[in-house]
């Protein structure tokens, strides 16, 4: 609830700060002390565009306060949602500098005012006459019909459902449209993927079918060196072998002499083991060079195809190439899998609507079983209320269609008068059949819901005598399940609250302020007196606003 609202600079009010209570409050006022400045502020605080008319002094900043009491709420998981400090007495503050930019504050953290409005829904309901057109709307006549029908569980449900049902929707569109997609590509990728699936491309065999055709291409100069290199080896009288085993003889026999010449010698050995290898490579070499133009035109025709594929696919390397060729696949097979994955897609959708239909079951069930107990109820309320002859026509048609709360839809009906034709609220009730229908659907809510704080800005307009006397009264039970503010006009309806507040205009220094305070037990019967009978109080006045309190 409403527990208290602090105004500094804000229209006409300078500063203001009223504590509010539980139960029915009232609030009265002239017509034009004030009251629809003080619905603005709350409208502020609570989300509302602002901009620099609304302060007073434009030099200072407007600074709106309100402390709610929301620890029967069940907030906490909307707090742990938007990162904020849940506290059982929040405290929502909203700034307007002189500059213009505003500011929103909930527990002195920065918020949103998208933020904001979502808390000011699960907080202040605040009802004027205009938003009787409300009743027009069908969202809100569901909402209605379900929370007598006890429906939120399996709403929420739904809409978890619901949610998942158009995610695997935007899911299987993206799919096709993929497909289609790759399908106008598929022919020439299927090409380039089976030219690059016949090269059977390998990281490394660039390098090495190079090297290969560099030896070829050189074989006479090879043979040539390889036939020298033997030569200079192997000479009986001049080759390095020889004159190698030569030198290992001579140090051989002086060895023994010192540890130096023997270590001497053990060098001059491990030399001669090291060329006797090479000479025997040498050798191998030497016979295998051969020339063979066959090969040699394998390797060019070979080389030629892969330098062809690295320039079509603009890469350097068989590594690039092979990576391109991957990706041609993924690109093939998933045309060619597509189907695949769309039908399961599909499956996917058929099982989750599968579900959902049998949570919409239930949902229309519990909606076409509630409708007459809202006929009912409404009807009653409506008859206290002076519409004894008002009948509603509320018909539940069950569709194909998957909408955000079921799939139903909702024909709404009203007739006021008897034997009349029944049609469109908004169509056939006046404002002030609107407003008594709104009420009645208010009374109702708050026996099946956790309804915030209503606020009931004079929708007493356009009734009076018994009828206001009943507004009151549903007004009273109301207020026993929720904190209720009703602004109004009527003495008999004043008369009836827990609290009684006034709003009043004041002169201060040649300076028009608007101002608000509780009224004491005497200050009510006055104020009450002054509704019955003008400015100037009759003793019958005061009688009678005395026989009202009572």
């Amino acid at each position: 609830m409403l527990s208290q609202l602090s105004i500094n600079n804000y229209a006409l009010i300078n500063q203001l700060s009223i504590d509010f209570s539980s139960g029915l409050s009232i609030i009265t006022g002239e017509t034009g002390a004030g009251k629809s400045i003080l619905l603005g502020a709350l409208g502020l605080v609570l989300g509302n565009r602002a901009d620099l008319s609304s302060l007073k002094d434009t030099t200072k900043k407007c600074i709106v306060e309100a402390k709610v009491a929301i620890s029967n709420y069940n907030l906490q998981d909307f707090f742990e949602e938007v990162d904020l400090d849940y506290e059982a007495e929040t405290i929502i503050r909203r700034e307007i500098l002189p500059s213009g930019k505003s500011r929103a504050f909930i527990n002195d953290t920065p918020v949103t005012l998208t933020v904001l409005n979502q808390l000011r829904v699960k907080l202040i309901d605040v009802h004027s006459q205009h938003q009787t057109m409300q009743l027009s709307d069908t969202n809100f006549q569901f909402s209605i019909l379900d929370a007598l029908a006890k429906n939120a569980p399996r709403i929420a449900s739904y809409k978890r459902g619901f949610s998942q049902l158009n995610k695997l929707k935007r899911e299987l569109l993206k799919l096709e449209e993929k497909q289609q997609e790759a399908n106008k590509q598929y022919d020439y990728n299927l090409h380039l993927f089976k030219e690059l699936e016949d090269a059977k491309i390998k990281v490394d065999e660039q390098e090495v079918l190079e090297e290969k055709l560099e030896k070829l291409n050189n074989i006479e100069e090879i043979k040539d060196n390889l036939a020298e290199a033997l030569e200079l080896t192997i000479n009986e009288e001049i080759g390095i072998q020889n004159l190698l085993n030569t030198l290992d003889n001579r140090l051989t026999k002086i060895a023994s002499f010192s540890k130096e010449y023997q270590e001497l010698s053990a060098r001059i050995t491990s030399v001669k083991i090291e060329i006797d290898d090479v000479v025997s490579e040498l050798e191998d070499a030497n016979e295998n060079v051969d020339f063979n133009p066959n090969e040699a035109e394998e390797i060019n025709d070979r080389l030629q195809l892969l330098y062809n594929l690295q320039k079509k696919h603009l890469v350097n390397s068989n590594k690039e190439l092979l990576a391109v060729f991957e990706e041609i696949s993924e690109k093939v097979v998933a045309v060619e899998s597509a189907d695949e994955f769309i039908q399961k897609k599909q499956q996917e959708i058929a099982s989750v609507s599968e579900k959902l239909d049998k949570v919409a079951g239930l949902i229309t069930k519990a909606r076409t079983a509630s409708i007459p107990k809202l006929n009912k109820q409404l009807e009653v309320l409506l008859a206290d209320l002076g519409m004894e002859n008002a009948r509603f026509s509320i018909k539940i048609k069950p569709t194909k269609n998957y909408f955000s709360n079921g799939k139903d839809e909702l024909t709404f009906l009203f007739s006021a008068n008897k034997g009349g034709n029944f049609g469109e609220l908004k169509k056939v009730a006046s404002g002030g059949e609107l407003s008594r229908i709104m009420l009645s659907v208010k009374t109702i809510l708050s026996e099946n819901t956790q309804l915030p704080t209503i606020i009931f800005d004079e929708i007493d307009t356009g009734v009076s005598g018994e009828v206001s006397n009943k507004i009151a009264a549903i007004m009273q039970q109301m207020s026993k399940n929720m904190q209720v503010i009703a602004i109004t006009h009527l003495p008999q309806i004043a008369a009836k609250g827990n609290s009684h507040y006034k709003v009043y205009k004041a002169e201060v220094n040649g300076v028009t302020t608007t101002n608000l305070k509780q009224l004491t037990a005497e200050e009510r019967v006055k104020e009450i007196a002054e509704m019955l009978s003008g400015k100037d109080i009759s003793e019958s006045a005061l009688t009678h606003a005395k026989e009202l309190l009572n």
